[in-house]
């Protein structure tokens, strides 16, 4: 007699919003063990005290909330400049440079012409000029994809190595003080092309600019004519072309969407967050929003939530390494641990694992 395996997997039809989200917090809760299992053995603390230094390091206190608020609203950014790219099936993984010509752009808008426009002028030209560099950017590998049917992944990739270096060549010029290679802080005794406060918040501004940009980009996806031909290139190009689709029109307008946000990012960066620009201004978050806009199905009010979450166990796991005297290293590992079990939850949202129901043999 062939035994049967014990379990059995199936792919799922479809799955409810709320046990999706019960198997994201399923994954976080053991992300939250093993992390504090991982302390525990290095350190031998309390895991109690861990998880409180995790809602410390993200929410301990009012600056410390609203530094969590302000990276996630970056994060947040980027990951919906790359929703409709990856919609669509194309792999954009250059945000990085994206971003770094955007805030580029900015910058030197802040150090050349600050002093020559008003100060709503300036950051409404910073912030067309940065979308406009990073719609460059990304429309360059795309042009290439679809005359020629080049790999986007490795040309984005590509892309962002060439960004840092024209910021590294731009920082030769900018360097503040002379001989730092840094560029310092721009405008520090004027602001000028600082984003202003709003409402007495210094990051009002940038909450106002990403939430319209998802609720924009929630309406362009599921409810225009465009999004409509995004999701069915992403589907299939020959079906695309069947219904009359230009497939390269489409690519490259989408493309230059995502890059024209990923280069509203970096003037979100420099104009209302660092005020600074280096080849580190990205900080790697174009490579994690991939995983927040990939997690949430595309769906920029659900990125809200993954890309708060991200940024909450990234404070909570450097709050970890510094209070129980580990190295910077350590939170690394730490957020690597909780990407590992949000992104294994996917496997669980996408098939199902039933236990097998043994027929009794007829006799």
């Amino acid at each position: 007699m062939n035994k049967e395996p014990f379990f059995r997997m199936s792919k799922r039809d479809s799955i409810s919003i709320g046990k999706t989200v019960l198997i994201y917090v399923i994954a976080l809760f053991l992300a939250l063990i093993t992390c504090a299992g991982v302390i525990y053995a290095l350190v031998q603390m309390n895991p109690i005290d861990v998880y409180k230094a995790i809602f410390d390091g993200a929410l301990g206190s009012k600056r410390r909330i609203w530094i969590t608020i302000r990276d996630t609203l970056v994060l947040l950014c980027i990951a919906i400049g790359l929703a409709p790219a990856f919609k669509m099936r194309f792999w954009n993984i250059g945000a990085e440079g994206q971003i770094l010509i955007g805030g580029a752009i900015s910058a030197a808008m802040m150090i050349n012409i600050a002093d020559k426009l008003p100060a709503a002028a300036l950051l409404i030209l910073m912030f067309v000029g940065s979308a406009l560099g990073g719609m460059v950017w990304g429309l360059i590998p795309t042009f290439f994809k679809a005359k020629w049917k080049t790999n986007e992944t490795l040309f984005t990739l590509m892309l962002n190595y060439v960004a840092m270096q024209v910021v590294t060549y731009c920082i030769i010029f900018w360097e503040n003080p002379k001989g730092s290679n840094t560029v310092g802080v721009i405008n520090q005794q004027t602001r000028a092309g600082w984003l202003p406060e709003l409402f007495g918040n210094t990051y009002g501004w940038n909450l106002v600019l990403v939430l319209l940009l998802a609720v924009l980009m929630f309406i362009y996806l599921k409810y225009s004519k465009q999004g409509y031909e995004v999701a069915v290139v992403g589907e299939s190009e020959r079906t695309a072309r069947y219904a009359g689709i230009s497939v390269k029109k489409v690519m490259l307008r989408t493309m230059g969407i995502s890059g024209a946000i990923c280069g509203i990012a970096g003037f979100i960066i420099v104009s209302g967050s660092s005020h600074t620009i280096s080849t580190a201004t990205a900080g790697g978050r174009g490579f994690t929003a991939i995983i927040v806009a990939w997690m949430s199905r595309f769906n920029t009010f659900v990125m809200i939530a993954v890309a708060f979450g991200i940024i909450f166990m990234e404070k909570g796991a450097i709050q970890i390494a510094s209070q129980f005297g580990l190295n910077e290293n350590a939170s690394d590992v730490l957020l690597g641990i909780i990407l590992f079990f949000l992104i294994g939850a996917e496997f669980f949202i996408k098939y199902k694992v039933e236990r097998n129901h043994r027929k009794e043999e007829s006799r």
